[in-house]
C-alpha cells in the first residue's frame, strides 16, 4: 500500500492532482463509514435508485480529465518526464469507482477537521475551498453537501483557483531568518573588533539580497577611543587583581613590615597599661610611631627569651625602631620612666611625686585626694573612721605606675586605690582579722603599716608584728597596753627622726602619738608592702616585746626590758665613737 494513495492498486492518478487527498477517509467511505455518518439511509437508497453507478463513474472521470488538462496548461512542468514527485511513482491512481463516489462525497463535506474525524493524510494543503458535488443537484450527496458547506462553487482549474502543491523537488528554498548577525570579513569575528558598528545588523549586503530588503548601506566603523577605553578597563582590572593578590600574599605569607635600626633619634613616651600582653603593647608602640607593625613586634617578643617579662609602666622610646630593638630597650632599665611608689611611703610623699610626674602645681594631688577620696573606690571597711588624718593612707599601694604628663591626678589615685583594694581582698584581710584579735581589716592594715615603719628588713616583719600584738595586750607585764612607737610620733610630725627624748614624746597630745595614748593609732601611718602585710597576718609566737637596730639595716629583738636596755647602751656607745 502506498503512503499517500491509501489504495490497493497501482493505477496512475497524475491526471487528477486532487485524487490522492482522500486519505484514510476514502477507505472509510468505501466501507460505508462516510455514508453511515453523514447521510441517512433514505437518501442512500434514493441515490442508488435514481442514478446509475456506471454513469456516475464516467462523469466523475471526465471531470477529472478536464481538471488535469487545466492544471497542465497552467503548470506545464508537472509531467515533463523529469519531475515525478506528484505523478507516477508516489501517488498511483486508484481506479476504483466507489472511491470516486466517496471522493465526491468527501469533497462535498470538505475536510472533516472541524469534527475531529479525519486524521492527517500526509499531503499538502490546497486551501479551504470545497468542491461542489458531482452530478445532478437532486443527488442525495448534494443534499449532504448543502448541510456541510453547499453553495460554494468549485474554483479549481479557473483563474481564481489556488495553484496545486508543488513537488518537494520544485520548492524554492525558504529565506534564512534574520538573526541580526553579520560574521564580518573573517566569517565569525565580532563587528566590534572588525571595526564595525552596532548598526551593522541592518545593512548586510548578501543577506539583504536574499531576504529582498534592498541593497547595502555603508558600514560604520568603531573608532579608536572605544578600543582604548576597553583596553584601559582590562588593564585596570588586571592591575587591581594583581595588587590585591600581592597584598593578600603579604598578609598571609610575607614578613610583617618592620623598620631597620635603633630609631631616628626622636624620643617618645609610651604608657603600657597593667596586664597588657604582646599584642596590646605592639598596638601602643605602633600608635606612637615606634614600630611599623604590631605583627613585627609580637614576632620579635616571641623570639626573645625574656620578651614575656615586659611590665606595665612608662617607657621612653625612639620613633622608627626595629621590632627587635624595641623589645631590647623595653627590657632595659634605661627605658623605664614609671612612677615608683616605695614600700612604707607616706601619702604626703606620694602626692608630691604625682604632682611632679604630671607637671601640675605642688599640692594639686593632695587637694584632689582630700576632696574626692570617696570617688576612688575605697572598700566600705575603710570609710568613716574617726580622727583619721588621711583616709587614703595605706591605700596608695606600693608599685610601679604609668603616670605621665597629660594625665589627671584623680586618674592616678584611682588606679592606686584600685590596686590596693584588689591586693587586700586577695590576701584575705577581712577574713583573718577576727582570728588575730583585731577589730576588722582596718586594724590589720594599721598593724602592717607599723611593722613596715619600724622594720629594717623583710625578715623583721613577722617579729615586729608579734611585738605589736604583745604590747597591745592590756595586762602584759612589759608595756601594760602601750605601744610607744617613735614612728607614730614622726608620722604626725611628718618627719623621720630617731633622736627623740622620752619627755618630748610623752608630752605631745595626738591620737597618733602612741606614747601619749594606748592602743593603735586611728589608722595606718604609711603604705605597707606585701611582706609587711604577710607579717601582720602571720606573726611569730616567740614572746618578743622589744627591738632595736644597731646598724640601721637589721633589728635585734628581746623579750624583757632588761635585755633591751643592754642593747640601748651598746647603741649609744657606738654613736659616741663615730
Amino acid at each position: 500500500m502506498t503512503e499517500y494513495g491509501r489504495g490497493d492498486g497501482s493505477d496512475r492518478w497524475q491526471d487528477d492532482p486532487l485524487l490522492g487527498d482522500g486519505g484514510w477517509d476514502a477507505q472509510r467511505d468505501q466501507q460505508g463509514y462516510g455514508q453511515q455518518q453523514y447521510a441517512d439511509p433514505q437518501h442512500q437508497q434514493h441515490g442508488h435508485q435514481q442514478y446509475d453507478q456506471q454513469q456516475y463513474d464516467q462523469q466523475q472521470y471526465a471531470d477529472q480529465q478536464y481538471y488535469a488538462q487545466q492544471a497542465q496548461q497552467q503548470y506545464g512542468e508537472w509531467n515533463d518526464g523529469q519531475h515525478t514527485g506528484y505523478g507516477q511513482q508516489q501517488y498511483p491512481q486508484q481506479n476504483h469507482p466507489q472511491q470516486y463516489a466517496d471522493q465526491g462525497q468527501q469533497q462535498g463535506h470538505g475536510r472533516q477537521q472541524d469534527h475531529g474525524q479525519q486524521p492527517y493524510d500526509g499531503g499538502w494543503a490546497t486551501g479551504g475551498h470545497q468542491q461542489a458535488p458531482y452530478g445532478d443537484p437532486a443527488d442525495p450527496y448534494g443534499q449532504q453537501q448543502a448541510a456541510y458547506g453547499g453553495g460554494q462553487p468549485d474554483y479549481y482549474g479557473t483563474r481564481d483557483s489556488y495553484p496545486p502543491p508543488e513537488p518537494p523537488t520544485r520548492r524554492a528554498a525558504e529565506p534564512e531568518p534574520d538573526t541580526g548577525w553579520d560574521p564580518g570579513p573573517d566569517q565569525g569575528e565580532h563587528a566590534f573588533f572588525a571595526g564595525g558598528d552596532q548598526d551593522d545588523d541592518d545593512d548586510t549586503g548578501e543577506r539583504g539580497d536574499r531576504s529582498g530588503r534592498g541593497g547595502k548601506k555603508p558600514k560604520k566603523r568603531r573608532g579608536g577611543p572605544a578600543c582604548l577605553v576597553l583596553t584601559l578597563i582590562f588593564v585596570g582590572a588586571v592591575g587591581g587583581v594583581g595588587y590585591f593578590g600581592y597584598q593578600f600574599y603579604q598578609d598571609r605569607f610575607g614578613p610583617a613590615p618592620d623598620y631597620a635600626g635603633d630609631g631616628n633619634g626622636e624620643q617618645v613616651t609610651v604608657v603600657i597599661p597593667k596586664g597588657a600582653g604582646g599584642w596590646v603593647i605592639g598596638q601602643k608602640l605602633k600608635a606612637a610611631g615606634v614600630v611599623e607593625s604590631v605583627e613585627a613586634f609580637v614576632s620579635a617578643q616571641n623570639d626573645n627569651a625574656d620578651g614575656r617579662s615586659i611590665q606595665d609602666g612608662v617607657y621612653t622610646m625612639q620613633k622608627q625602631m626595629s621590632a627587635a630593638s624595641a623589645v631590647e630597650l623595653m627590657l632595659s632599665p634605661k627605658s623605664r620612666s614609671n612612677l615608683i611608689i616605695a614600700e612604707g611611703s607616706r601619702n604626703v610623699a606620694v602626692y608630691a611625686l604625682i604632682d611632679k610626674r604630671l607637671g601640675v602645681a605642688d599640692g594639686t594631688t593632695a587637694e584632689v585626694a582630700k576632696k574626692q577620696y570617696k570617688k576612688f573606690g575605697l572598700p566600705d571597711w575603710a570609710l568613716d573612721h574617726p580622727n583619721v588624718k588621711d583616709p587614703l593612707e595605706g591605700f596608695l599601694y606600693p608599685s610601679s605606675y604609668a603616670a605621665s604628663k597629660g594625665q589627671k591626678p584623680a586618674a592616678v589615685l584611682k588606679e592606686m586605690v584600685g590596686r590596693a583594694t584588689e591586693k587586700y581582698e586577695e590576701m584575705g584581710l577581712e577574713k583573718k582579722a577576727a582570728g588575730l584579735g583585731l577589730d576588722g581589716p582596718w586594724e590589720v592594715l594599721t598593724v602592717a603599716s607599723l611593722a613596715q615603719a619600724e622594720g629594717t628588713s623583710h625578715d623583721d616583719y613577722r617579729k615586729m608584728a608579734e611585738v605589736v600584738y604583745n604590747r597591745l595586750k592590756p595586762g602584759n607585764p612589759e608595756t601594760y597596753g602601750s605601744l610607744e612607737f617613735d614612728s607614730t610620733y614622726n608620722y604626725i610630725k611628718n618627719q623621720s627622726e630617731i633622736d627623740l627624748s622620752i619627755a618630748e614624746l610623752r608630752r605631745y597630745d595626738s591620737p597618733y602619738n602612741t606614747y601619749f595614748v594606748k592602743g593603735l593609732p586611728p589608722g595606718p601611718i604609711d603604705n605597707p608592702g606585701e611582706e609587711a602585710l604577710k607579717g601582720a597576718l602571720n606573726p611569730t609566737k616567740d614572746g618578743w616585746y622589744y627591738f632595736i637596730s644597731l646598724d640601721g639595716r637589721t633589728s635585734k629583738f628581746t623579750k624583757t626590758l632588761k635585755d633591751h636596755e643592754k642593747l640601748v647602751e651598746q647603741f649609744n656607745a657606738s654613736r659616741k665613737k663615730s
